[in-house]
């Protein structure tokens, strides 16, 4: 299997980031290259704690580091303009949407954005089914 470029990013306290990093640890373990983008020295701190291979922060390394990814998770907030509390720039929304990688997104946010039709579940829920359901399909096609 090819060793992939996994991004994940977040922002604000790197809560949801870091918890997506520490499970694809546990069940990739060193595969793949994690690398963590913050929206800030915060949330890229709490994502390298939780053992990312790589990290960095701000708008220029989000920006420049995403047309690079074979995939990118995080929470949904990372494509909405201005999100989490205006960390989220437009030009990193417009990247992050834009990049060619498949984008396994969380339906979490605190933004006045409702996904209808969704059950909520708990963040440990949703973190195992993209990590070993959904990752896990995209890399039996690589």
């Amino acid at each position: 299997m090819k060793r992939l470029r996994i991004c994940v990013i977040d922002g604000q306290g790197g809560g949801i980031g870091a918890a997506l990093i520490k499970r694809l640890k546990e069940v990739y373990r060193e595969e793949h290259e994690v690398v963590a983008l913050g929206t800030n020295a915060v949330a890229t701190a709490q994502m390298m704690k939780a053992r990312a291979n790589r990290g960095a922060s701000g708008e220029n390394a989000i920006v420049t580091t995403v047309p690079t990814a074979d995939v990118i998770l995080g929470p949904l907030s990372i494509i909405l303009a201005n999100a989490m509390m205006g960390e989220l720039t437009p030009r990193m929304a417009q990247a992050i949407a834009s990049a060619p990688a498949p984008k396994l997104l969380l339906p979490l946010t605190q933004e006045r954005v409702e996904i209808v039709g969704l059950s909520p579940e708990p963040l440990p829920h949703l973190v195992e089914k993209i990590v070993s359901e959904r990752l896990k399909e995209i890399l039996s096609h690589v």
